[in-house]
């Protein structure tokens, strides 16, 4: 798998990417935020599976250059860096970014965290979500009320308007959408969409349920269960 990694320090890129190799992955090594953005031009390279994101980076904060991928392209995008603040995270992950990982860390943890957001690398542009069916049977559009949720293009709109998610967004909506009426658990939703049990998913849990019936406008659509977790409330016909 193609890796590349945003590290402007060439000693901790140099150490990394040895490690990296020798799990069997090809490093690409950028230094800056501009540099990154360009390597993940499309060229005759098989694309990228993962970009580890330093945020300390000379020419712009790499929170800027995680929201400039989020926009180009859906590659997984892990955050490395030693700001620890629950601030720093939530808003890392609103942004788009799959994981956040704060140095220093454990380098086992950190490539089964690579391989966890690997998993659920999109594939290339134009070639969907990987869910379609056989014969060209996408699956058919979720409808509950004036919200419609199609899963292969990952298009969610309401009355016929589409709403711009995050890759998280769509994930957590997508999850509760096809369970109506269900009460799902806070660490359920957590496993399935983050794959983690991080303590720390927790509250970000809330600020994208929170981000959610904000862009749907539609507040009532999740219900928090206290105590337990969240379900999708049907709207009235």
């Amino acid at each position: 798998m193609r890796l590349l990694l945003v590290e402007d320090d060439d000693h901790v890129a140099a150490a990394l990417s040895a490690v990296l190799a020798r799990h069997g992955f090809t490093v690409t090594h950028a230094r800056s935020g501009e540099e990154a953005l360009k390597a993940l031009l499309p060229d005759a390279a098989p694309p990228f599976g993962v970009v580890l994101l330093d945020l300390g980076l000379p020419d712009q904060d790499g929170f800027e250059v995680c929201g400039r991928i989020r926009r180009r392209t859906g590659i997984p995008v892990i955050m490395v860096t030693a700001r620890a603040d629950t601030r720093s995270k939530i808003h890392g992950l609103n942004l788009g970014a799959d994981d956040y990982v704060v140095k220093p860390y454990d380098t086992g943890e950190l490539l089964a965290r690579i391989h966890a957001v690997a998993r659920r690398n999109p594939p290339a542009a134009g070639t969907g979500t990987g869910t379609e069916l056989p014969g060209d049977q996408s699956p058919p559009p979720l409808r509950l009320g004036p919200l419609t949720i199609e899963l292969p293009t990952r298009r969610v709109a309401v009355h016929g308007v589409t709403v711009p998610l995050t890759r998280k967004e769509f994930d957590l909506l997508a999850l509760l959408a096809q369970r109506p009426g269900v009460v799902f658990r806070r660490e359920q939703i957590i496993s399935e969409v983050w794959r983690t049990s991080w303590e720390g998913t927790g509250r970000t849990l809330e600020v994208h349920i929170a981000s959610l019936r904000s862009k749907l406008r539609m507040p009532a659509l999740i219900e928090t269960v206290r105590g337990v977790g969240y379900k999708i409330v049907v709207p009235a016909a």
